[in-house]
């Protein structure tokens, strides 16, 4: 402490220390506030985000993977859409509880459809996207989830709408799947969502509960027809085969008696034409040969009998025993 002459005032020399010293602490402080307010802006983009800069709520750039800086709330803020995950929207239902067995919640007003032969049928779904245009999925349209939700319902129900109930249920299930999923993405595009569909799955098709009964007895009387078609096509693969070999067996053994007798006749034809030929030179010599030879052929199938034609007194008549001899041969 010391006199001021001049003024005639008292001064406190520990005083004034405290205050220089409480000074500087305060600019300190503000400067550390300020360095921490402007490393606010670091910020690191993921290896599956991209990083979208705002410029006071306007977009600037879009940045890549990896560490960045941009300027501090509020002048420049960033968004970092994932880019490479697989998105899903489930329509018709609602997952609660994911587990074995999972709890499902019913919204039986997104998925009760009407078919194109005017029955209604229960289709819940899944679709699933990701997304492709990070620019156009932030700032060109507003709630895309809600988007995608609108657009594969309004799809989905055009595409159950052009066909038959039987073909919804059963064989034209991938058809509808792809059919489903190529409108929906000609509907986001139409509003340049910047959204790539990559797939309408089907999960429950089914008829309303009130006709559930009545539709598996049609179905149960369809898949009988189709096991009793099957069976009668086995059987005729079975008969019809052995049919046609029969036939060709049967038509073979035809050509080949056909073959045979039409040989026969030309052989004896040929025969008799020389023998015609031989006779017509020397009619008696052949008449002789014709003769012996018939009685060649004849004689062999006769039973003979010899007798002595000459009277006796003997009481025995005597004969040659050609039958018992020839029986004996044969």
């Amino acid at each position: 402490m010391f006199y001021d002459e001049p003024e005639g005032k008292v001064i406190n020399l520990h005083d004034s220390k405290i205050t220089r010293f409480f000074k500087r602490l305060g600019y300190l402080v503000i400067v550390i506030v300020i360095a921490i307010y402007f490393l606010t802006g670091i910020y690191v983009v993921g290896p599956d985000e991209v990083g979208m800069v705002r410029t006071l709520g306007k977009f600037s750039r879009q940045v890549p993977p990896g560490l960045h800086y941009h300027l501090p709330y509020p002048f420049q803020t960033v968004v970092k859409p994932k880019v490479t995950e697989l998105r899903r929207i489930e329509i018709g239902f609602r997952t609660l509880y994911p587990g074995a067995p999972p709890h499902h919640q019913l919204f039986p007003e997104e998925s009760l459809m009407l078919t194109g032969d005017e029955n209604i049928v229960d289709c819940q779904y899944i679709v699933q996207y990701r997304i492709s245009d990070p620019y156009a999925y932030l700032f060109l349209i507003r709630d895309a989830e809600n988007a995608v939700r609108n657009a594969a319902e309004a799809a989905m129900r055009e595409v159950v709408g052009k066909k038959g109930i039987d073909e919804v249920l059963t064989v034209g299930r991938s058809d509808v799947q792809q059919e489903a999923r190529s409108l929906t993405q000609e509907i986001l595009d139409s509003y340049q969502s910047g959204i790539d569909v990559v797939a309408v799955q089907l999960q429950d098709v089914q008829p309303p509960q009130e006709v559930a009964a009545a539709f598996r007895d049609v179905a149960s009387a369809r898949e009988d027809r189709a096991r009793f078609i099957n069976q009668a096509q086995a059987y005729r693969n079975q008969v019809v085969p052995q049919a046609r070999g029969e036939a060709a067996k049967i038509l073979e053994e035809a050509q080949a008696f056909q073959a045979t007798v039409i040989k026969e006749a030309e052989g004896e034809a040929a025969r008799f034409l020389r023998v015609l030929s031989e006779y017509q030179l020397n009619p008696d010599i052949s008449r002789e040969r014709i003769f012996l030879e018939t009685m060649e052929t004849v004689w062999p199938q006769v039973n003979k009998f010899i007798f002595d034609s000459q009277e006796n007194n003997e009481s025995v008549l005597k004969f040659l025993p050609l039958v018992t001899r020839e029986a004996e041969d044969e």
